[in-house]
């Protein structure tokens, strides 16, 4: 046998699989648990279809999931898997039946179809090494916990324009984020306005700590806690502190955390051999490069060139055209953790790299506005890094910015 098409359909328990010759000739259906013994189960059901000087890697599985525990085994296996996108899979099981029915069997088909007639367009997974795989988990916890405490501020400042709006004018004036030590510490000590208003500055200094003109901001934020403003009856305003209560010490615990997590991203990143490159990129900081090698993965054969990392970033335009139609706009399909890193890079690129100025300046005069004149930015940018990638070198903005004129930049 040449090529042993397999379409596998995972469930938390179970796995639905279905295996095809390469003309289509569907060889056997089966449910197999999901664990050692699923694993076990699916290679005796492999051993039934090869021959004898078969090799693992003529065995090719589709399933809708790129890692995890289940496909690494697959892949220790020798077996070719090819992770895809849910949404992906569910396009190509409506053409396969347009009737809208849905069941476990034939979703595996239509991903054993969909690997048969489409495996050129899919990706392959497993090529990541140990270090990427280990920097994904952590940068995605990281990056997941940053998003944790901006909802959590959120519901904070929600609650304190109820009832003590005092708070989001310290806030501003002292230019602190309401996530801040020193916001959670005041809030701790004093959740109330009356009981803010009553703080001295001695007890208010020490929630200053590392924080240039302590007394100044102490005196400040005496001043605005103890100036009138709208509230709320006693009652009311009890049962508010005691809501801010739990969110304050909510986010500490996400403070922390956010911290470690901190710590152990720099700790694997800085192992990675490409930890170089990407650090030498312009807007690339010490929590948007671990994000970005976390996304792109470290396999050399997963983007054939700029162009199809650019398009996996999300940062290169589609093309809609019809007749004489002809509509170019931003990817609306994309991966939310990698597009928001490299926008974060074409950010700070933007404001401490010459070229990339020039090139946001560029855009600007074709009037593009501003977010989609940093999406090319940031498009520009992921082409350089593959060219440093490909070419194991830092960055260089003698080579990346050839293009652009000094006046360009001024």
């Amino acid at each position: 046998m040449a090529v042993l098409f397999v379409g596998d359909d995972w469930a938390e328990d179970h796995h639905d699989v279905e295996f095809q010759d390469e003309n289509g000739k569907i060889l056997r259906r089966a449910e197999i648990p999901e664990g050692m013994a699923g694993i076990a189960k699916f290679g005796e059901h492999v051993a039934t279809f090869l021959d004898d000087g078969d090799e693992p890697e003529q065995v090719q599985v589709c399933i809708e999931v790129a890692r995890g525990p289940w496909v690494n085994a697959l892949i220790a296996a020798g077996y070719r898997v090819f992770g895809v996108d849910p949404r992906q899979a569910k396009r190509f099981r409506e053409i396969l039946i347009s009737s809208g029915a849905k069941s476990d069997k034939a979703d595996a088909h239509a991903l054993t179809e969909m690997l048969r007639h489409h495996r050129g367009q899919l990706r392959e997974s497993g090529g990541d090494s140990e270090i990427a795989a280990a920097v994904r988990v952590v940068a995605r916890a990281h990056q997941t916990m940053i998003w944790e405490r901006t909802r959590q501020m959120l519901r904070l400042r929600a609650a304190l324009r109820e009832y003590f709006p005092a708070m989001l004018l310290v806030c501003a004036e002292l230019e602190l984020d309401l996530w801040s030590r020193p916001i959670l510490g005041l809030l701790a000590k004093a959740p109330t306005p009356v009981r803010a208003g009553a703080l001295t500055t001695r007890q208010i200094l020490p929630l200053l700590k590392r924080r240039h003109n302590k007394d100044a901001k102490a005196a400040a934020m005496q001043r605005i806690l103890r100036a009138e403003h709208l509230g709320q009856p006693e009652r009311v305003t009890d049962a508010y502190a005691a809501s801010v209560r739990s969110l304050v010490a909510v986010l500490g615990v996400l403070n922390e955390q956010i911290d470690e997590l901190a710590t152990e991203v720099d700790a694997h990143f800085s192992q990675h051999p490409d930890y170089e490159i990407y650090c030498s990129q312009p807007g690339m900081g010490p929590a948007i490069a671990p994000r970005v090698l976390a996304e792109f993965g470290d396999d050399p054969n997963r983007f054939r060139n700029a162009k199809a990392r650019k398009n996996y970033a999300g940062t290169s335009p589609i093309t809609i055209q019809s007749g004489k139609s002809e509509v170019v706009s931003a990817r609306y399909v994309h991966n939310d953790r990698l597009l928001d890193a490299v926008i974060g890079q074409a950010h700070g690129a933007f404001v401490n790299d010459p070229g990339a100025r020039a090139y946001y300046r560029k855009q600007r005069a074709r009037d593009v506005d501003h977010y989609a004149a940093l999406r090319q930015v940031a498009n520009r940018l992921v082409g350089i890094l593959h060219g440093c990638l490909v070419r194991g070198v830092p960055y260089d903005p003698e080579i990346a910015w050839k293009d652009q004129t000094p006046e360009a930049a001024a």
